[in-house]
């Protein structure tokens, strides 16, 4: 369990540090006039929310992340739910600085 937590948070920090830059890209665009749009994320992606920036995702995964290493046994749909975001997030990280 200890294993699968501390992978969870290795690319959580790599999800932080891409959402910090791609906030920034996100922050200029909306000053020239770009960026319209209402959400990062559809509701198929796991979000109950919806952001027009990365760290709020970044943050709703490192709270799963959080419960899930204080849980005293494995909760696998949390699990589940958790890298499904954290999937989620570095796919649209990775196209976003493509782009």
């Amino acid at each position: 369990m200890n294993s699968i937590i501390e992978k969870l948070n290795d690319n959580l920090k790599l999800a932080y540090r891409q959402a910090l830059d791609a906030d920034q890209k996100l922050d200029q665009l909306q000053k020239d006039g770009h960026g319209k749009f209402q959400a990062l994320f559809n509701e198929e992606a796991g979000f109950s929310f919806a952001a027009k920036r990365f760290k709020p995702y970044v943050l709703d995964v490192a709270a799963d992340i959080e419960a899930l290493s204080e849980a005293n046994e494995l909760d696998e749909a949390l699990l589940k739910k958790a890298v499904l975001k954290l999937q989620n997030l570095l796919a649209l990280l990775s196209t976003f600085k493509v782009q």
